[in-house]
């Protein structure tokens, strides 16, 4: 049984440790904060907040807190909001410990490519290229195959890239996979439960060792 988006979420929470600055894209990642309980760990989003917290309960929404996607969500005590020149100074300044982004491709050399989105008219990557060079951790949150069942975990990205060599761990609906850079292969870190290693393998478009 494969995972869904909030299973996902949950075993990306587990790749978090006290003490993290952790930054969450969209897609995917905003559904982390829910799942990250008493750890010790301050939240950033890129358009300006430090210290964000879960999703507000409904009617309890602050139309100018917002998440990058423009979503309502909660400040813990302590948090902070400032200019987004700020937010881009402390990404590119290395004081993000984990980045969690959603992907279209990763590559098992660690490649990523998670803005063009086939078909689509987009305005640009946004923050993430500045997110992949600066963060010390990138765990990507996605699908393991596209609409169409091919695979987005593949030897090489066919979609223009947002980061060279950056990823260092996918979560699909199939599992937890590290990226062995040196390698060159992807390596099952975890799998779904009844999720087995052939089914990965065949959904798989690059190598995966277990």
């Amino acid at each position: 049984m494969v995972w869904d988006r909030e299973q996902i979420a949950n075993k990306a929470a587990l790749q978090v440790h006290d003490g993290d600055v952790v930054n969450l894209g969209i897609g995917i990642p905003t559904l982390v904060a829910n799942h990250l309980g008493d750890k010790d760990v301050m939240l950033h989003s890129e358009n300006g907040l430090l210290g964000m917290g879960p999703f507000p309960f409904e009617g309890e929404e602050d139309p100018q807190l917002i998440n990058a996607g423009k979503q309502t969500v909660t400040v813990v005590a302590g948090g902070s909001t400032f200019d987004s020149a700020l937010s881009f100074a402390m990404i590119r300044g290395g004081h993000v410990d984990v980045a969690m982004l959603g992907a279209m491709e990763v590559a098992e050399n660690g490649d990523l490519a998670n803005w063009q989105v086939p078909g689509e008219k987009v305005t640009g990557m946004g923050g993430a290229m500045d997110l992949v060079s600066g963060a010390r951790r990138v765990v990507c949150l996605m699908t393991h195959t596209d609409k169409n069942g091919a695979p987005k975990l593949v030897e090489r990205c066919t979609l223009p890239l947002t980061g060279l060599g950056c990823v260092d761990v996918v979560i699909t609906d199939l599992g937890v996979f590290g990226v062995d850079k040196a390698a060159g292969a992807f390596r099952v870190l975890e799998l779904a439960e009844g999720v087995s290693l052939d089914e990965a393998k065949q959904k798989t478009g690059a190598r995966l060792q277990a």
